[in-house]
């Protein structure tokens, strides 16, 4: 097993180069652009990486993913995180306004969660009966009263409303999630269980 500071080494040039690996647009990068080789340095080798050959940069990759499914799986089994499709929900178990989840959800490096669908809408509603807790979602009350979308302005595709919900009519911006799982028009400043998607 490598040292911690050699597998975060690693872990960011597989990041880095896994895109261009899944087009099979890896010599784009070797050589580097603007990077020449000393005397006796293989075109390979990036500065502050131990050299590694093109197999051996696979078989890290494999294992990276690897790590990183076996990680999901143990998170999935605490209750940690849900997957509806490629998307990933998780809970830090803790309570915020709208703005403060918007703002946790984004420097944990996702978004607020948003369900699109039936499927996502129970991988949200998971958190929101464990907690017992009601939970925000991305949808917010656009500048017509009564009407909503998610925040990046697309139209909702999928919803869930209570019965007789949404009845805010511009009082009401934002949308929490009730724990069966139906929605609501609500102020933004109330204290909400943050779950975000990945």
């Amino acid at each position: 097993m490598p040292s911690p500071e050699l597998f975060h080494k690693i872990l960011g040039l597989t990041l880095l180069l896994l895109p261009y690996y899944a087009q099979g647009k890896a010599e784009q990068f070797f050589p580097m652009p603007g990077f020449r080789a000393e005397n006796g340095m293989s075109q390979a080798y990036l500065p502050g990486f131990p050299s590694v050959a093109g197999n051996e940069i696979e078989d890290t990759i494999l294992q990276l993913k690897d790590r990183i499914s076996k990680l999901e799986g143990v998170l999935h089994l605490q209750g940690k995180i849900t997957t509806s499709g490629e998307k990933i929900f998780a809970t830090n178990g803790k309570t915020a306004d709208f703005y403060a989840t918007v703002k946790m959800c984004q420097e944990a490096g996702g978004c607020i969660a948003s369900p699109r669908n039936a499927d996502e809408n129970a991988a949200i509603l998971h958190f929101v009966k464990q907690y017992n807790r009601y939970a925000y979602l991305g949808i917010k009350e656009s500048l017509i009263p009564g009407n909503f979308q998610f925040l990046n302005g697309a139209v909702l595709s999928y919803t869930n409303w209570y019965s007789h919900e949404p009845s805010g009519k511009g009082e009401e911006e934002c949308v929490e999630m009730y724990t069966d799982g139906t929605w609501n028009d609500k102020k933004c400043n109330q204290n909400r269980l943050v779950v975000c998607q990945f």
